[in-house]
């Protein structure tokens, strides 16, 4: 008999490190050899649709997890404790994110590897989407004035149009916000329709149920929560 050998390739953490590595190299390399446009039609769909299938997974699986742990809990008091453990794990990680992220914004200031053509590009977006939303002017630059610029700002304008009503709906639900009361947050968690909650990715929605519908599987008969449970567990392997 011949032993079986198996190899073994890098281990996952150190494929997304690299994996890291390698996108901001070649971010710094696009910005540096004017790569934007290349970058935009050849590279970036490939990281939509990488996004795109991380969204597929995320909903069911958070859905399914929170499910099949809060009903194999049993005990009430276990789920307060967790609870509370995870509000606390959540609010600290979310400060360290936080710390991080300003860390390296002002250490490395990416705005400023920028190409002059980039931050022109952006500023008459900005110009533009400033100006057909009657948004107050901070500064006394208008390159959107310019002669020279006509063409650029006439197609980005034409570009605008398309997400207009998009921006509307944003400031409808800002406005709706501001005027809300300081409870709104709390009822905003809980969903209307659990469906369209699933279809919008409101996650805070999303996981109020998983937790609802672990607790009330929780006061079910036995063989009514063996079977609930097992079904759980089955489609949270599938994700997984």
């Amino acid at each position: 008999m011949t032993k079986e050998t198996t190899s073994k390739g890098l281990a996952l953490h150190w494929q997304v490190i690299i994996g890291l590595l390698l996108g901001v190299g070649y971010a710094w390399m696009s910005v540096q050899f004017g790569w934007n446009e290349f970058t935009l039609n050849w590279i970036q769909p490939f990281g939509d649709i990488f996004i795109n299938l991380l969204k597929l997974i995320a909903v069911p699986l958070v859905l399914f997890s929170i499910i099949s742990g809060v009903a194999s809990l049993g005990d009430m008091k276990k789920l307060g404790r967790m609870g509370i453990k995870t509000l606390a794990i959540y609010l600290t990680t979310t400060m360290f994110a936080v710390i991080v992220g300003l860390f390296l914004v002002n250490l490395f200031k990416p705005g400023e590897h920028a190409s002059e053509s980039l931050r022109e590009t952006n500023r008459l977006r900005y110009e533009v989407w400033r100006d057909a939303n009657d948004i107050i002017r901070l500064d006394d630059v208008n390159l959107s004035l310019n002669p020279e610029l006509a063409a650029q700002v006439e197609e980005i304008r034409n570009e605008t149009a398309v997400h207009n009503d998009w921006v509307s709906d944003k400031l409808t639900k800002a406005d709706k916000t501001k005027a809300s009361g300081p409870l709104q947050p709390l009822v905003d968690v809980v969903p209307k329709n659990i469906f369209q909650s699933l279809s919008d990715m409101q996650m805070l929605q999303i996981i109020f149920f998983a937790i609802f519908f672990g607790v009330v599987v929780t006061g079910l008969k036995s063989e009514q929560k063996g079977t609930v449970i097992r079904a759980v567990d089955a489609m949270n392997e599938v994700f997984v």
